[in-house]
């Protein structure tokens, strides 16, 4: 994927008959999905024209340009929504697209390897930073996205700075304690 263009949403499931759909929605704003114009698939070669409807069970009830019953949108399931970075408006201090985090270093306080930033999550009690293969760790590992767990972000620098909380490794282990 380019990294000129930004993941916005998922089309999460059908809704009803007509062909609308329901948008896991990504947007600080979940309605403001389609503020940004036309959005594409992840190759950027087909466009979709959304049109957000209202918010229904942590998702938007969204009808898409040419879906116009269940069987199409049915078939557009799982299919990830894409705008032009240039349609986004610049981030704020202390904001970052996740998008940008996506890739860079992580590294502990005490200079300890974390890997590198591989997605971020929310499974209900909060944003989570998932990072994996560095030398501090054998897995993947889940930090919370707060001020405390990832407390500096040094973007053109290519990394972030973490302090996993204290009780996150099963018995306190890391690679370089087993070795």
């Amino acid at each position: 994927m380019s990294a000129d263009r930004v993941l916005l949403g998922v089309v999460a499931a059908p809704h009803g008959v007509r062909g609308l759909v329901r948008i896991k929605t990504f947007t600080e704003d979940p309605m403001a999905i389609a503020a940004y114009g036309p959005l594409s698939d992840e190759t950027g070669r087909k466009s979709y024209r959304v049109e957000a409807l209202s918010t229904a069970k942590g998702a938007v009830l969204a009808r898409i340009e040419g879906v116009a019953d269940r069987t199409a949108a049915e078939a557009i399931r799982g299919l990830r929504l894409h705008v032009e970075r240039s349609a986004l408006p610049a981030a704020g201090e202390r904001e970052w697209y996740e998008a940008d985090l996506i890739g860079l270093a992580a590294v502990g306080r005490d200079g300890r390897d974390w890997g590198k930033v591989m997605a971020f999550h929310d499974f209900g009690a909060g944003r989570t930073m998932e990072v994996s293969g560095g030398s501090a760790s054998r897995q993947s590992l889940m930090l919370p996205f707060t001020d405390e767990a990832v407390p500096e972000i040094d973007v053109a620098g290519g990394k972030v700075t973490v302090e996993p909380p204290a009780g996150l490794l099963a018995e306190g282990r890391t690679k370089e304690a087993e070795d």
